[in-house]
């Protein structure tokens, strides 16, 4: 019942507006799209990638506060191991000295799947962007890719060069990949395990299965 009101109340909190990337020219094409239907005095744009489930929520709202507090653009990054850092966008960062929450770092650059051993820092971006509206001219800039693909990534680091503020929100709680079938099963899991329906059922039969002893 709870999922159901938030669903009926959105209709009054939200004006959705459609916009359809025609082409499947990449991230900072999809996001491209989006200019034309701004209005003049909205100055950033929030993108949350569907197929990246970052829990607890409340991580966009500490991201739009750095904003506020520092301007430009702020990212979400999660703490990878480095047997798994060449799947990932990778970021170059550094400390923010008058920094009171410690998970709020500058980033000095971006790393596309880097080699392990050449990863600048264990940081990857985890689908959750606030980007300022310079997003749009560096877009226009990037050069295109294989098969003319606009990459978002690379229009960052052009903001970058720029001397345009770019901050990340390390967040540390957990993060699924809805993108493959074993992120898609784990993520159904851990949102089972939340229920109290039929979470402590499932929490009972995992054990008896996996032979672990519950706690």
């Amino acid at each position: 019942h709870v999922m159901l009101e938030k669903v009926r109340r959105a209709p009054a909190l939200i004006k959705v507006e459609s916009v359809v990337q025609a082409e499947p020219l990449g991230l900072g094409h999809a996001v491209s799209c989006v200019e034309p239907v701004l209005l003049p005095d909205e100055d950033a744009i929030a993108v949350l990638l569907p197929d990246d489930l970052v829990l607890p929520t409340g991580v966009l709202e500490t991201m739009a506060k750095v904003r506020a507090k520092r301007g430009g653009s702020v990212l979400c990054a999660i703490e990878v191991p480095q047997d798994e850092i060449s799947a990932y966008g990778v970021f170059d960062v550094e400390t923010v000295p008058d920094a009171a929450n410690p998970n709020v770092l500058r980033v000095k650059g971006m790393v596309e799947k880097p080699k392990a051993e050449d990863a600048p820092s264990p940081y990857a971006a985890a689908g959750r962007y606030i980007l300022d509206r310079a997003i749009f001219d560096a877009l226009r800039r990037v050069q295109k890719g294989v098969g003319g693909e606009i990459q978002l990534t690379d229009a960052i680091a052009l903001l970058i060069e720029d001397g345009h503020p770019v901050h990340v929100v390390v967040h540390r709680g957990s993060r699924h990949d809805l993108g493959n079938p074993g992120g898609y099963l784990k993520a159904a899991v851990d949102f089972a395990l939340e229920r109290d329906d039929y979470g402590p059922e499932l929490r009972r039969w995992l054990v008896e299965r996996l032979g672990l002893a519950e706690r």
